[in-house]
């Protein structure tokens, strides 16, 4: 019956459009049937072309990976070490992905879609307003950094295929990657719009896509998205203290980029941001891999490209290919974005030389931020030498833990071998040259804010300052602290900023107290107590006082959201009835609340003696402790918490039910985790 009346349209389309419009209204049952026939038999000619591209994308890179893929399996005797997408391109064939019969109207049928996509795909069109705003607050805050791409439209993506196709008709794995990447940066603009149910259902919505692209391979054209849509989620774990997901999404990631093709635009910053988000969790976790938490049985390190060709220049990783330029050579690490994805030594955080700066042809603000992510690790290398020499000065020449014997780690090591090109110092005068490169090059209404935030940051904490000016601070010292803090107080979604960010803002604010404790104490100088100060150290430090002052407020408001595990430093109040007392702190820093990363610890007892350092930051370490036992395993709280300096209530704005969220990113990761097994 249902032929005969598809017959009877299909007859009506031979005659003329009046004729056929007649048939329509006579019979519209069959009319729609006639078009559902026709838009799956487009479909498939779609999915037909791009089954052949795909499976010319997997025979080059079977031929790349040959010799790499033998030489694991008869090193390791099975499979298991082998890369994610390795396991989403053998273990899913074209029949798999051809279901027409079951899933080729998936992607338009309503049913088909997860119930928390369904909710929120308004979002992503480009008239809305609220996703507009989402996206503005992830553009303002995190985006100002990476610089990362756009995603691209259905429409976009569709020519971008070279296929003449209707973007109706995109197949349902390729559609839920595009929104997974889609979805991953509103989920975190909700987040810093302190928005907390609505990017926890945002971020379960960019699971719900990601299992869809898990389940099947999807085409390479947008395998560059799904790579920055496990990263980017991998991060809102992070901001949420969840370190393992985020490790294991970042690890997710690096599968994705080592089977990237090479020149895929975007590569590099998202290697730099990678690079860059590293070296906070360098900081956080005092640069100790034994710390780390163990995720090699759920995700196992990505199979290094190249293995088992043999080259000069062999890199650190060892069994690298050729290394190709002088600058390859000379720091022996590659720049090949998928090499640098599969090195063993990147695995947990990437370290040792910055493998995106020192590649000429990469962008500009790519290098400059992996320029900023080695020094900001080789300072937190610098900072756990001289607390472990104290911590030995302390306890009598002997180690007071076993935490305490950290070994050179290989940022170090490399910085010692080029120490003129790789020191702290040169890297962030590297970093801002090619930050003025890339504005004169490209000048925009909105300039790189976060990328001058952070080269003014570290400009103001590795000089050395002046013992004759006023606090012992140097003029351009006090000009690049002044900098920092009032470019926080006037854009506070900075500290929102991805990396060490909003450690480096807290430690600029410390730098503001041993200002104005300095130029206090010279007031009250014994030789000259009634001596009155200076009228331009007055109206210094009027305008310091002022500066910390508004500072702290935002810093203690934004520290109170955060959990415990990523808080730094709580700043205390100025004592303004000490301004009389010879012997008082303006400021008293021995109430701050310590950050218990040694790098920020640094900055506190930097006027301590060894002694004190020692106790205090044995101290903070204990008290750490103790509020965790009270804290849930990502630092919130569902009572009562401990009071701060001022004492108030320190319960987080974090709120909402975990459960849920936990449950979808458990079941995602055991997907990837059998796609990896087999």
């Amino acid at each position: 019956m249902q032929q005969q009346m598809l017959m009877q349209g299909m007859a009506g389309m031979d005659q003329s459009g009046s004729g056929t419009n007649q048939q329509a209204m006579i019979n519209p049952l069959a009319f729609s049937m006639m078009q559902q026939q026709l838009q799956l038999q487009q479909q498939q000619q779609v999915l037909n072309k791009m089954m052949q591209q795909m499976q010319g994308q997997q025979q080059m890179l079977n031929t790349n990976n040959n010799s790499n893929n033998n030489n694991a399996s008869n090193n390791s005797g099975n499979t298991n070490n082998g890369s994610i997408e390795d396991g989403e391109m053998s273990g899913q064939g074209p029949a798999q992905r051809m279901r027409i019969d079951q899933n080729q109207n998936q992607s338009q049928d309503p049913s088909s879609i997860n119930k928390v996509v369904r909710k929120h795909l308004p979002l992503l069109e480009k008239s809305s307003i609220d996703g507009n705003r989402l996206r503005s607050y992830y553009s303002l805050s995190i985006d100002v950094l990476y610089k990362f791409p756009p995603v691209p439209s259905d429409e976009e993506y569709c020519a971008k295929l070279n296929i003449a196709m209707n973007p109706m008709v995109l197949p349902q794995f390729d559609l839920a990657a595009l929104r997974a990447a889609r979805f991953s940066e509103i989920a975190l603009g909700a987040m810093v719009a302190n928005q907390i149910h609505l990017s926890l259902e945002l971020s379960n919505a960019v699971v719900a896509c990601l299992k869809q692209c898990a389940e099947e391979p999807v085409h390479p054209s947008c395998m560059y998205d799904v790579a920055r849509a496990y990263f980017l989620h991998g991060m809102f774990r992070s901001y949420r203290g969840d370190m393992p997901r985020y490790f294991k999404y970042r690890r997710v990631c690096l599968a994705k980029l080592s089977q990237l093709a090479s020149g895929t635009k975007g590569v590099e910053a998202l290697l730099a941001a990678i690079s860059f988000h590293d070296s906070w969790a360098y900081m956080v976790y005092n640069a100790n891999e034994e710390s780390l938490p163990n995720i090699d049985e759920v995700i196992p390190p990505v199979t290094m490209v190249g293995q088992g060709q043999q080259g000069q220049g062999q890199a650190t990783g060892g069994g690298m290919e050729m290394l190709l330029s002088a600058a390859e050579k000379k720091y022996e690490v590659s720049t090949d974005p998928s090499r640098i994805a599969s090195d063993p030594k990147n695995q947990m955080w990437i370290q040792g030389p910055p493998p995106v700066f020192i590649n000429n042809e990469a962008p500009p603000l790519s290098r400059a931020l992996d320029a900023l992510a080695c020094a900001i690790r080789s300072c937190c290398d610098q900072a756990n030498t001289r607390l472990m020499e104290v911590s030995k000065e302390y306890n009598g020449g002997k180690q007071s833990s076993s935490s305490d014997s950290i070994p050179l780690s290989v940022t170090t090591k490399a910085v010692m071998s080029n120490e003129k090109e790789l020191c702290s110092r040169n890297m962030v005068l590297s970093a801002f040259a090619l930050l003025q490169q890339s504005e004169a090059n490209t000048p925009q209404l909105e300039k790189n804010y976060g990328h001058h935030l952070l080269v003014s940051s570290m400009d103001a904490f590795l000089e050395g300052g002046d013992e004759d000016e006023a606090g012992g601070f140097s003029d351009s010292q006090i000009q690049s602290l002044l900098t920092v803090c009032n470019a926080v107080i006037n854009r506070p979604l900075l500290l929102y900023q991805p990396g060490p960010t909003y450690h480096m803002v807290s430690n600029a604010a410390i730098q503001l107290c041993h200002l104005l404790n300095g130029i206090q104490s010279n007031r009250n100088k014994e030789e000259a107590p009634e001596k009155p100060i200076g009228e331009m150290e007055s109206v210094l430090f009027d305008e310091v006082l002022d500066t910390y002052i508004a500072l702290r407020k935002i810093l203690n408001d934004h520290r109170r959201k955060l959990p415990l595990p990523l808080r730094c430093h709580g700043l205390p109040r100025p004592n303004l009835m000490a301004g009389s007392a010879i012997n008082s702190p303006f400021i008293d820093l021995g109430e701050t609340l310590m950050c218990t990363s040694r790098g920020c610890q640094g900055f506190v007892l930097m006027a301590c003696s060894p002694c004190v350092a020692a106790e205090r930051a044995a101290a903070a370490e204990l008290r750490y402790k103790e509020e965790m036992a009270l804290f849930g395993r990502d630092g919130t709280q569902d009572g009562d918490g401990p009071k701060d300096d001022n004492d108030m209530d320190t319960t987080m704005d974090l709120v909402g039910d975990l459960s849920e969220m936990n449950v979808e990113d458990d079941a995602l990761i055991s997907i990837l985790g059998k796609i990896v097994a087999g």
